[in-house]
């Protein structure tokens, strides 16, 4: 089966990951959480791979790095609801830490993304 580039790059994979860890995670919320916190953080972590697969599918890198611009807010995003279920002990501290972990290691390669896709303009 053909593999299209964006699913080579290691960030995208990282993300992917991220992806599943999140929805596994949020499965033990509560019920009254499942159209509130587990929602936005589920779509908050599938934005960050979505962004990154739509900014390779563009022509050129001024429109690439704006998806991973996208991507990078989305991560943001996914963290501030990662702080906001461990505050409400939703998630326990070693998820969380966890989570916290994988989420700064696709910041860093989202940056070192961006900062090359401009700088190649």
């Amino acid at each position: 089966m053909y593999s299209f580039y964006f699913e080579r790059l290691d960030v995208w994979q990282h993300s992917r990951k991220l992806i599943k860890l999140v929805y596994e995670v949020s499965d033990s919320f509560p019920d009254k959480e499942k159209y509130g916190l587990v929602s936005q953080v589920r779509r908050s972590s599938v934005s960050i791979c979505a962004n990154i697969s739509e900014g390779f599918s563009r022509k050129t890198d001024k429109e690439k790095a704006r998806f991973i611009n996208m991507a990078y807010s989305s991560l943001w995003e996914t963290i501030s609801h990662l702080i906001i279920s461990n505050d409400l002990g939703y998630l326990n501290n070693n998820n969380y830490e966890g989570l916290r972990k994988e989420a700064e290691s696709i910041a860093r390669q989202l940056s070192a993304l961006i900062a090359r896709l401009e700088t190649s303009n």
